[in-house]
């Protein structure tokens, strides 16, 4: 069965959204069976895999309200063993389409929905990424309840643990109240600029924190990783040659061998 794993940081801006693009690539270049859902109604993980939101039918959005079968919306992508399902700005209204709902359906359980959808076509993945929204929403507590693990990713700056605790204190509550489960996958080091001396004290604080949860792998800060979402285009796709494509692919064989697959 697929593991899947949630990509989640209450604060913006910390790289969420460019790992999961890029562990989800790297993955599947490593010969992994891998979809990428896109859970952030700003759908940045599905135009930096080189969709067009213009040319998408059906939306992670459209499966979760129940309005097409989740094998009607998977993208194959044009990336070998890498599949997505999209998201566009309609996922805002989720919360508001749920409320409904349950008023109409007694059983409906509003934070099942995801893990109700996507249970059947676990087995057709090695792993299952999804790129949470930057907000603690019913959007983000439907990943929490679906998925087997959560990948915590800090950026290598000032005041990197701020908002680390109540993450924290929300992945407890979706245990003790949702999914009794759900594990902490790892802590992802991003954006680290080498020359500035900030970078490794926040890494030497953040690995006295978590210890052996943090990977070894620390993804740097680079224009080109910055620049290749607007492309459309993985790391390893837009420049080969980066020391982002490399940290990124370590990334994906330290994943595999946490979890032995």
């Amino acid at each position: 069965m697929g593991k899947m794993i949630s990509l989640v940081n209450q604060k913006g801006g910390v790289g969420k959204t460019t790992t999961s693009i890029n562990l989800s690539a790297s993955l599947a270049y490593l010969g992994k069976k891998v979809l990428l859902i896109d859970l952030d109604p700003q759908g940045n993980s599905t135009t930096g895999i080189g969709m067009n939101k213009g040319d998408i039918d059906r939306t992670i959005y459209d499966v979760l309200i129940g309005k097409c079968n989740i094998d009607e919306a998977i993208i194959h992508t044009k990336y070998n063993r890498l599949d997505l399902l999209a998201a566009t700005v309609n996922l805002s209204g989720l919360e508001t389409e749920f409320f409904e709902k349950s008023k109409e359906e007694p059983n409906f359980v509003k934070g099942a929905q995801l893990k109700n959808k996507i249970d059947p076509i676990r087995d057709k993945y090695d792993y299952i990424i999804v790129d949470c929204p930057p907000t603690l929403s019913i959007i983000t507590i439907n990943a929490l309840t679906a998925s087997n693990s959560v990948i915590i990713p800090v950026q290598c700056e000032f005041l990197a643990l701020e908002g680390i605790m109540q993450l924290l204190n929300t992945i407890m509550m979706a245990q003790k109240q949702l999914n009794p489960s759900l594990e902490i996958e790892g802590v992802l080091l991003t954006m680290l600029d080498s020359r500035a001396n900030l970078g490794f004290e926040v890494v030497e604080e953040i690995r006295k924190y978590f210890k052996e949860r943090v990977y070894n792998t620390i993804i740097p800060r680079l224009v080109r990783l910055a620049e290749c979402p607007s492309h459309g285009k993985p790391i390893l796709a837009y420049d080969p040659k980066c020391r982002a494509t490399d940290a990124y692919i370590n990334l994906a064989k330290e994943v595999i061998e946490r979890n032995g697959q």
